[in-house]
């Protein structure tokens, strides 16, 4: 049984990361209708840019919880202002095409500096350690990954759905021109949608770092179980995202312990099951 609650932690940690990360793509395609195969490499990014504070600057894991997404948020702004943003209009395959070819670029540029070996990234102090909880040993760590990424997920959820803040974005993506009648900055606020997407990836790098090491490619391991998630939750929805990307997590944690021949196919033949029965995913709605 140890094994199996250990598998079960497992689950809930890629779990984590899987939400994060598709919990930005979401935002990024439900309000820019941008495929964004840039974001593992801007989810590596937010490792790096921990590691860099920690080793240049002396600053810790704490500060970086902050600065690096919004580092790599303003990264990602500059990439919409002056490339994205040309992309309005046309068909999802030309920005699908861009953002592959910036994501070979970053993690090319890193690799070249730094190998394909991981680098070290300590466990705050504050973190270290574990709990005894009778039925498992829970590492303090990745116990904080879980809770906290669930807050942040549900908090970026609020923030879309239920503040003024974000039924503006969602009225600038069905109707930019009526949204600036009433005086707000569409174009400003894509960009600083595209940057919390981006910012949301940096953030899942950052927790990431203790447990995977910081690796140039780290981001090109995730991305595509990554992608299977956020069609099994359907594409664009907040929440669909959310669930699907904890949920997946136990599914793939179990059949680690039950069959794991499995564990690496088990989040696309579930993909490919849930598309033949509902083509626009759990939660997606047809266009």
């Amino acid at each position: 049984m140890q094994a199996l609650y250990a598998q079960l932690l497992v689950g809930l940690i890629n779990g984590s990361f899987y939400a994060l990360l598709s919990l930005g793509l979401a935002v990024i395609f439900g309000m820019l209708n941008i495929i964004n195969f840039a974001h593992g490499a801007l989810y590596m990014m937010g490792a790096f840019c921990a590691y860099f504070l920690l080793n240049l600057a002396g600053i810790g894991y704490w500060p970086a919880l902050i600065v690096a997404p919004i580092v790599v948020g303003i990264f990602g702004m500059i990439l919409e202002r002056t490339m994205l943003q040309w992309l309005a209009g046309l068909d999802h395959l030309y920005g699908l095409l861009l953002t592959f070819g910036i994501a070979l670029i970053v993690q090319g540029v890193f690799q070249n500096y730094f190998g394909s070996s991981g680098l070290p990234y300590a466990i705050p102090d504050e973190l270290k350690g574990g709990m005894n909880l009778g039925f498992m040993f829970l590492p303090i760590y990745r116990g904080w990954v879980v809770v906290f990424s669930l807050i942040v997920c549900l908090a970026t959820w609020y923030l879309i759905e239920k503040t003024r803040l974000g039924a503006n974005l969602r009225a600038a993506t069905e109707n930019p021109t009526l949204v600036r009648a009433f005086g707000i900055n569409v174009p400003r606020m894509i960009t600083l949608t595209y940057g919390l997407g981006v910012g949301l990836a940096a953030l899942a790098g950052v927790l990431s770092a203790p447990i995977n090491q910081v690796r140039p490619l780290m981001g090109a391991d995730l991305i595509i179980v990554v992608f299977a998630v956020v069609v099994i939750g359907g594409m664009g929805s907040i929440m669909g995202s959310i669930i699907t990307g904890f949920s997946l997590g136990v599914i793939e944690g179990l059949t680690k312990y039950f069959y794991p021949e499995a564990s690496n196919t088990v989040v696309f033949v579930l993909m490919v099951l849930v598309l033949l029965v509902k083509p626009t995913g759990l939660t997606g709605r047809a266009a």
